[in-house]
C-alpha cells in the first residue's frame, strides 16, 4: 500500500498531502511517523494526528542556517525523485492526463522494485 496523487501546480503541497494521505487512513496499521519539510508545517500536522493517529514530524533547517545543510530523512524523498527522473517518460512532463502520469509513476516504481528483488 502506498499513496500517490498527481495534482495541478496551483495546489499547495500541504493541501495535496491530504489527497495522498486520506485514502491510507485505517489501511496502514504499522505506520506511526511521517517526515516532511517545513512547507508542510501548520494545520496539516494536527490533521494527520487527528484523522490518522500518525505523527507528522517537520524536518526544518536549523535556526540561523544560511547555507546548505543536510537534513535528516530529507534525502529519501530527493533520492526517490532522482530515481523517477531516470525514467525517460518521467524526465519531462509528457503526459496529458493525471491518470497516465500516476500510472507511469507506479510502473517506474514497480520496475525499480523488481530490479532490486531479482537475483544478481
Amino acid at each position: 500500500m502506498h499513496g500517490l496523487a498527481v495534482l495541478p501546480a496551483d495546489v499547495q503541497d500541504r493541501d495535496g498531502a491530504k489527497a495522498v494521505l486520506a485514502p491510507l487512513v485505517g489501511r496502514m496499521p504499522r505506520l506511526e511517523r511521517i517526515w516532511a519539510d517545513a512547507g508542510y508545517a501548520g494545520r496539516l500536522v494536527d490533521w494527520v494526528r487527528e484523522e490518522a493517529g500518525w505523527e507528522l514530524e517537520v524536518v526544518a533547517k536549523p535556526e540561523g542556517a544560511t547555507t546548505f545543510v543536510v537534513l535528516p530523512k530529507r534525502w529519501i524523498v530527493e533520492r526517490t525523485f532522482a530515481w523517477l527522473g531516470k525514467c525517460r517518460r518521467l524526465s519531462k512532463d509528457y503526459e496529458h492526463s493525471i491518470a497516465s502520469s500516476e500510472a507511469l509513476i507506479r510502473l517506474a516504481m514497480i520496475g525499480l522494485m523488481a530490479r532490486r528483488l531479482a537475483p544478481a
